[in-house]
């Protein structure tokens, strides 16, 4: 991978010099996962930063005998950076949910780079304060109804990792499961409005393609966007 394909893959890389790109390529570890493979188990946390090249993962924790997705990830972004950072034991697993290739660098050259590199020190606090407040903005909806927090999950995803396609913003066929855990609903409320969603023309999903494509990313967004 040239160094501007992986600035531009990369928005964590945007503001890093020629010089760390060019040493950060030279260093990463290419993986590739099947769909429901483990990426990371909790006792695995804190080796090594991982970058999704392509693919989605989802972040999940134990609840009981169960598990609960905290989050989803696509094509971009990166797990695995607060880890390296807290040494504290981690009760969280990473999981393909499609097919997906990663690229890792090892914690200790990780941080290196971030002492040498203060601009991508500064880009890195940047999008972790980000995520922070996305947190923030979903602990906010709370109390809202369950068509806004889904809306806002939908509308997530496809501004942070949607593809555009004749059909609309289109992101993965994510189970209804895993939407309804990271939108904080039951999976028949998901499952009601995706079926709602589907009959006004927002929304198509097609199992055949593992595409969900966002239609009417507007009206989505003005759903979304009407907190009580």
């Amino acid at each position: 991978m040239q160094t501007a394909v992986f600035s531009e893959l990369f928005p964590l890389f945007n503001a890093a010099s020629p010089e760390t790109v060019e040493w950060l390529l030279s260093i990463t570890v290419e993986h590739e996962y099947p769909a429901d493979r483990a990426i990371l188990m909790e006792d695995a946390w804190g080796n090594a930063v991982y970058f999704v090249e392509s693919g989605w993962v989802k972040v999940r924790r134990h609840a009981g005998e169960d598990f609960s997705t905290l989050a989803i990830l696509g094509r971009g972004d990166f797990f695995g950076e607060m880890a390296i950072l807290d040494e504290s034991p981690r009760s969280t697993d990473v999981v393909a949910l499609s097919s997906v290739k990663l690229l890792s660098i090892s914690a200790q050259r990780f941080i290196q780079t971030l002492f040498r590199d203060s601009q991508l020190h500064h880009r890195m606090l940047q999008l972790m304060v980000r995520r922070l407040r996305q947190t923030n903005f979903r602990f906010q909806l709370r109390h809202q109804p369950p068509a806004i927090k889904l809306a806002n999950t939908l509308v997530s995803l496809g501004e942070s990792y949607g593809l555009p396609s004749e059909h609309g913003t289109e992101i993965y066929n994510i189970p209804f499961r895993d939407l309804a855990d990271v939108s904080d609903i039951t999976l028949d409320e998901t499952a009601k409005i995706m079926e709602k969603l589907h009959s006004k023309g927002w929304i198509r999903v097609s199992p055949s393609s593992q595409a969900i494509y966002l239609v009417n990313m507007r009206q989505l967004a003005h759903l979304a966007g009407k907190m009580q």
